[in-house]
């Protein structure tokens, strides 16, 4: 059997997050003495990703989709659990980790809502001067 591209065992990211009270004495008071709370950003993720698999990383907002791939990069260390991407622990950011790493976060907001996907990413090509091979190439790959 051969080694996992991905292998994520139970992964877990909390934050500290401020509470904020409202009203000037609550304020004051934050300064000398703050609350926190914590937020759970990722909770307990189990998965393995094989060689030549091809997966989409899908989840309403807030479910912690990016703070995940935050992680598997290594831009993030996580609360508990393991991971491993190409063999490597992430957040140990190995220089040989880091030179095959890439990490690119897209916005809804880069795609018009109001017009086919196809003729979104058409005017993407042209406003970044990617060459037609390269787009006819890259556009294979996602349909």
């Amino acid at each position: 059997m051969t080694e996992a591209v991905v292998d994520v065992r139970d992964l877990r990211k909390t934050f500290k997050v401020h509470e904020r009270e409202a009203g000037l004495g609550a304020t004051i008071r934050g300064v000398f003495r703050r609350r926190f709370r914590d937020v759970n950003a990722v909770a307990g993720i189990t998965f393995r990703i094989e060689p030549g698999e091809v997966v989409g990383f899908l989840g309403p907002n807030g479910a912690g989709k990016t703070t995940a791939l935050k992680m598997l990069s290594g831009l993030l260390n996580p609360t508990a659990g393991e991971a491993r991407v190409l063999g490597y622990v992430p957040w140990h950011r190995e220089n040989a980790y880091l030179r095959r790493m890439t990490l690119l976060i897209g916005n809804r907001s880069q795609l018009q809502w109001d017009i086919p996907a196809a003729d979104s990413l058409q005017v993407l090509k042209e406003i970044y001067g990617i060459s037609a091979d390269r787009y006819r190439a890259t556009l294979g790959e996602l349909t």
